[in-house]
């Protein structure tokens, strides 16, 4: 019985001696990474997060509230052939002028959104809106085209006289 001692001695050496070898970093214990092995080249390449979305901290900036609305005043001191400025409340102004298309003749209106202050008006064979703003002193009238811009052209003037004539007592 004294040879299987040194035997199982032997052995518990054999195993040590494997299991030091296998977490030492020997070559047969270990498994490789792919992805670094290649050279630094061809490695995939790593952005970032904040870099790699579009910057975006200026997309709604909104223009300067100061140059819109002086450039709104301007207008309405100005005298314009499209447009006049009336005392009163935007409501008010705008119920007036709406008395004043109806008895226009000649004139259909199409349409009336009292919210946006517009009437959609054909007068004369042509098509345009007459709006009604609010501005600091009082209502704004002005003849317009579908995309804001002053309406052009002798019917839209003519209407915007007749109106500035029928409000301008009342």
């Amino acid at each position: 019985m004294r040879h299987s001692r040194p035997l199982f001695r032997v052995l518990a050496v054999g195993l040590v001696a494997v299991a030091v070898l296998g977490t030492s970093g020997c070559k047969w214990f270990r498994k490789g990474s792919e992805l670094y092995a290649a050279s630094p080249e061809n490695r995939p390449l790593e952005v970032p997060p904040d870099l790699d979305r579009p910057d975006t901290s200026t997309a709604m900036a909104l223009p300067e509230t100061g140059s819109v609305t002086r450039s709104a005043t301007a207008a309405a001191a100005s005298p314009q052939p499209n447009g006049f400025a009336v005392a009163g409340d935007r409501d008010q102004v705008f119920a007036r002028v709406g008395e004043v298309l109806a008895a226009t003749e000649g004139l259909t209106v199409v349409n009336r959104a009292q919210l946006l202050g517009t009437y959609d008006v054909d007068y004369a064979d042509a098509k345009f809106l007459v709006r009604v703003t609010k501005t600091d002193t009082g209502a704004y009238v002005a003849a317009v085209d579908p995309r804001g811009l002053p309406a052009s052209g002798d019917p839209p003037q003519r209407l915007i006289a007749a109106l500035k004539a029928a409000l301008a007592g009342g």
